[in-house]
């Protein structure tokens, strides 16, 4: 991969071969069953709401031993995997290295583009008190 090319996967997604999804769009594909929404943003970062449909999974468990989302990957291997973060650079991330796993994925960008476009949102369950 050149320099450019690794420049540019690092600010667009989509130059990394990874699909920019609308929010609007992720949703359409969320409940019509062809797709499911992950939010990548760490645990800290839900509490502020997260999107009505999605499932929170964090980017660091991904990358790290993968607790939560090794059964989620297996039970969802013919789904598209559309993921977003804050800003979309995590999400993408994410999409890239689903997609070099063998994933279909998409990145719907970041948690504010959910929100600007008047999709629902929700406040997550908090876990049980230890």
């Amino acid at each position: 991969m050149s320099l450019l090319n690794s420049f540019l996967s690092l600010i667009s997604p989509a130059a990394a071969g990874v699909q920019r999804v609308a929010p609007a769009e992720a949703a359409q594909l969320v409940a019509a069953g062809k797709a499911v929404l992950i939010d990548v943003r760490e645990p800290a970062e839900w509490s502020g709401g997260v999107a009505a449909p999605a499932t929170l999974l964090a980017l660091g468990d991904l990358t790290g031993v993968r607790q939560n989302w090794k059964p989620f990957l297996e039970k969802n291997r013919d789904n598209e995997l559309i993921l977003y973060c804050r800003s979309g650079a995590r999400s993408g991330q994410a999409a890239r290295l689903l997609a070099g796993e063998g994933f279909k994925t998409a990145n719907a960008g970041g948690f504010g583009d959910w929100q600007a476009a008047g999709l629902p949102t929700r406040k997550p369950v908090e876990p049980p008190k230890r």
